[in-house]
Parts: C-alpha cells; structure tokens; sequence
C-alpha cells in the first residue's frame, strides 16, 4: 500500500512538472501594396508600385516562431526561441543573419536576479530605442531607419545578454559579443550594448548605447510623455558606422482614440558622414484596429529625399 501511494505522488509530481512546461507557436502575417524608392538612378524603384512584405514599408516583418518556456520550480524558469521571416510575395523563408533562424535563436534562463540570454536575438540597445518610439517599432520607423537602431542594426549573433530585474521603474538590458562571433569584412571584433530604461506612469526614459572595436560608439537617449489620448516623444541620436557618424534630433507626437491612431515623427540631421547632406526625415503613419490581433495601416516614410509608401494589414497569431 506504501509503494502505491508513493507511486501516486510521484506520478502526480512528474504531472504536475510537465503541466508547468510549454511549446508556442506564434508569429504575424503582414502584406500590403506600397512602393519603395531605392534610390535608382532614375530616381524610382525598379519594380514600382506593388506588393509589399517583410520590406522597409511593411509595419513588420513577416514571421513564424516557436516559444518554449519550463518553471523549473522557485521561480525560476529555463526557455527558448526560434523564429524565421517570411516572404509573402513568394512564400520564402528569409532569415534576418545568415540562416533560417536569422530572426532569434537563442535560449534563456530566468530567475529573481534577473534574465541571462545566449544567441541571436535583437540587441540592448534596440529594446532601449523601442520602449519610447511612437510606432512600436515598425520597420518603417523613421527614427530607426534614418539612425539605423543606433547605429548598429536591431539584431546580433552570438550575442550574451543579462537582463536585470525591475527595480523601482528602473531596468536595463546588457550585452556583449565575444569577437569570435562577430566577424565584420573578414575581421573578428567584439561587440558591447546596452540600454538603461525608467518607466514611471505617464513617463518613459531609455538610454542605448553600443560599440563594435575598433569603431566609434552609438548612442539614443530618448522618452515619451503620455497625456490623455496623446503620446509626445523626442530623443537624441548620434549613430555610428566604424569612424562615420550621423548625428541629430527626433520630434513626434501620437494621437489614440478608440480603434484609430494617428503618428507624425520627424528627425533632423545636425550632422552625417554617412551621405552627401543632412536630411530632414518624416513618417506618417495611421492605424484602425479590426480585433485585438489584426489591424489596417497606412504609411508615408520621406527617407533621405526618396518618397515611400504603403498600405497594409497585419495579424498577430
């Protein structure tokens, strides 16, 4: 009788482990009609308007990923994510790097202390810029295409990242890329980042910065004030691709009533060693929301002198 009712709470222990884990599948589908301007020398994109997806005037790109998360008990948890783009155009994988998994590969081991990552995933400074931009960080965002996510794109491989906990509205994300992993034009060189963030109410402040060796260092600092229906956001920029910089300020505003929103965001080069002038850069974008996952949106991006536009729709899976 003692072995059976030990048998029985074993087995209930080892149910109760397995209910505590889990695998989710998750992803979005976006796709519209748009044009994107490369900069041809007839001033137009080669293959005109058309459709659109995973590219500059998409709000995201399209992607399938799987999420697995285990409690391992005393709150902590151990967990992964894999995640790939789509073309909807043509039904092809499009990785972000240089494979299947270039969106995120990585897994993760979570406790009181905080959040330890390993693998390919968006960098610290990115989460910085994103946890103030108006948008949400849609790949038309003005501010991150003209400042390219501070500097350094949004995504590293082999990237090592220690997330603190939340302390008072205050909390931040440190990574670092041991040079082996990093190889830039033949050349193997490590790589830091990181981003301090406050969110308090209506207030949120975030600073990134990063710096690849041997080039010079990037740096965001930038916050939103929300009143009402209406969001406020600035920030300064000052980018850097190895010893050339493109330096300058943002300026935008939200407006969110009901299943509408409406965002202007402008930025101005003060300086940029990147092209031949400075640029004043404007998004304008407007949202209506069709249920809690899906919605309809409407973008002008005016990037670097080159008009592009698009018209789409999204869904979150």
């Amino acid at each position: 009788m003692k072995k059976k009712t030990a048998l029985l709470v074993t087995l209930a222990m080892s149910g109760a482990a397995y209910a505590q884990s889990s695998v989710t599948l998750y992803g979005a589908v976006d796709a519209g009609i748009g044009r994107i301007n490369t900069g041809a020398p007839n001033g137009n994109d080669t293959r005109g308007t058309g459709l659109v997806s995973s590219s500059l005037m998409n709000n995201v790109g399209s992607h399938i990923g799987l999420r697995g998360i285990e409690d391992i008990g005393g709150g902590n948890k151990i967990g992964f994510t894999l995640e790939t783009g789509i073309d909807l155009n043509e039904g092809n994988s499009i990785g972000a790097g240089a494979g299947m998994w270039g969106r995120s590969a990585r897994m993760w081991a979570e406790s009181g202390w905080g959040t330890l990552q390993l693998g390919r995933s968006l960098n610290a400074s990115f989460w910085g810029l994103a946890n103030w931009e108006l948008t949400g960080a849609a790949v038309y965002s003005v501010v991150g295409s003209t400042y390219n996510w501070v500097g350094n794109g949004p995504r590293t491989s082999g990237l090592i990242t220690y997330k603190t906990p939340n302390l008072n509205g205050f909390s931040g994300d440190l990574g670092y890329t041991f040079a082996a992993d990093n190889v830039i034009n033949n050349e193997a060189r490590s790589k830091w980042d990181i981003h301090v963030k406050y969110v308090g109410g209506p207030v949120v402040v975030a600073f990134s910065a990063n710096r690849v060796q041997d080039a010079k260092t990037s740096y965001a600092l930038g916050g939103r004030y929300s009143i009402g229906n209406f969001t406020l956001a600035a920030s300064l920029q000052d980018a850097a691709k190895e010893q050339a910089r493109r330096r300058g300020a943002t300026l935008g505003g939200k407006y969110a009533a009901g299943l509408v929103s409406v965002v202007l965001d402008v930025t101005r080069d003060v300086k940029n060693e990147w092209g031949s002038q400075k640029y004043t850069n404007v998004l304008l974008e407007g949202k209506y929301a069709l249920s809690k996952r899906s919605f309809l949106y409407a973008a002008y991006l005016r990037m670097d002198g080159l008009n592009n536009y698009s018209v789409g729709m999204r869904h979150n899976f």
